[in-house]
């Protein structure tokens, strides 16, 4: 497939932008011209190819509309039966379906993956909110240091500016596979009235749900870092209470630029302490917001509670 060597392509750009970077932190020196200008090559590269592959991603997934005669099942449909066949070893149903058993089991139909990736950004919206790379093996940012970076400042006509060396890393994203095993009663598997696919969709996804909620706040050692690793806080004044200035206190410690995509993310316990927070005029501080996420916001961004997130 064309996408798949275009991903190979754009992995071998990425290997080439890590070496140069690391030529440079190795000699602790500033990249040279001929460096600077692979660099920017390359980064352009990557660009235009991640841009075709979004368009050729975006075609497969525009198929054509094929009006249904009647009796005719829709995709959907006949992938949805192939699955509940093969939970239920139907195979005669499973082939039917355009899936194959094998000793090594059966690959999962488009529709289904989809509908178990859907389901787990309804139930889980720190899922939704994370960024996702649909690519295989490690991938490879680099990353420069804003601390050194560009200043600006008031200058004098015809006087040179004083140059600051700024320093490129990489950051590595590791990939790691992650099962989850439904169970399903030899009673439901039997009653051809139970929606077989639809059950196994949403269990798989609270599953995947729960994992990657605690994974993508709390991580685990050696496999995935949290945001727990963020070091950026606000100390409260008591470990049992929270008031409404430490939390203004920790809002404003975000730059303003990060404030449009910001939002609260809690324990339950400390959710229901800052719930009964009341302003001057005896009001609540947490708002109601149905239309909104978890259905709350506090200072004007929304809330998320989660198990995941330690107590007070």
């Amino acid at each position: 497939m064309f996408i798949k060597e275009l991903i190979e392509k754009r992995n071998r750009l990425v290997d080439k932008l890590d070496a140069i970077v690391k030529a440079a932190e190795a000699e602790t020196r500033a990249m040279t011209e001929d460096e600077n200008k692979d660099f920017d090559s390359i980064t352009a590269e990557i660009r235009s190819i991640d841009e075709t592959i979004a368009k050729l991603r975006a075609n497969e997934d525009m198929g054509k509309i094929v009006e249904k005669t009647p009796g005719q099942k829709s995709a959907e449909e006949t992938e949805s039966r192939a699955f509940s066949a093969f939970i239920r070893g139907n195979l005669e149903e499973l082939r039917d379906g355009g899936m194959t058993k094998t000793d090594n089991g059966v690959v999962i139909p488009k529709t289904i993956a989809s509908k178990i990736i859907e389901t787990l950004k309804e139930i889980c919206p720190i899922y939704a909110m994370a960024s996702k790379f649909n690519v295989k093996g490690d991938l490879v940012f680099p990353s420069y240091d804003d601390t050194t970076g560009p200043v600006a400042t008031y200058a004098e006509e015809f006087t040179a500016l004083t140059s600051k060396s700024g320093s490129f890393k990489g950051i590595t994203l590791t990939g790691y596979l992650v099962g989850a095993l439904t169970k399903v009663s030899v009673s439901l598997i039997n009653n051809v009235n139970f929606n077989l696919s639809g059950y196994v969709v949403t269990k798989i996804a609270e599953a995947m749900a729960e994992f990657l909620e605690k994974e993508l706040l709390a991580g685990t050692n050696g496999k995935m870092t949290g945001l727990a690793s963020c070091s950026q806080g606000i100390v409260a004044a008591t470990t049992s209470v929270i008031t409404v200035d430490e939390l203004i206190d920790l809002q404003s410690a975000v730059q303003q630029r990060f404030q449009k995509d910001a939002a609260w993310i809690m324990s339950n316990g400390t959710f229901k302490a800052i719930r009964k927070l009341k302003n001057a005029d005896g009001e609540y501080l947490l708002n109601r917001d149905l239309a909104n996420g978890f259905g709350w916001t506090l200072l004007g961004r929304p809330v998320y509670a989660s198990a995941a997130m330690p107590e007070m």
